[in-house]
């Protein structure tokens, strides 16, 4: 359980990784689909993320460079997690009084 949270560590993080369960990103395409997310922010949790072997990131050669993020298999697990969190915190949300 500590190497899971370890790995989900952060703001944002359950987000950039429910943005990439949907296919593989760009930076410019996170941070569209993330507004509130600074770049920097978003930077510094997608390097967390490949540290923690959750994502990989693939550099194009060409001009201007590319990169595209995807996840690793270790990353795709982390549906069914994500999910579960999901479904335990919806019915639980604090009520707006």
């Amino acid at each position: 359980m500590e190497i899971t949270l370890a790995a989900l560590h952060g703001r944002w993080t359950t987000l950039i990784i429910r943005e990439l369960l949907r296919g593989d990103r760009t930076f410019s395409e996170l941070r569209q689909a993330l507004p509130a997310l600074s770049d920097k922010v978003l930077s510094d949790r997608l390097a967390h993320l490949a540290e923690a072997g959750v994502l990989d990131r693939h550099r194009r050669p060409n001009w201007p460079p590319r990169v595209r993020y995807s996840l690793t298999s270790r990353g795709r697990d982390l549906g069914p997690v994500l999910q579960a969190l999901w479904d335990w915190g919806s019915p639980h949300r604090p009520s707006d009084t």
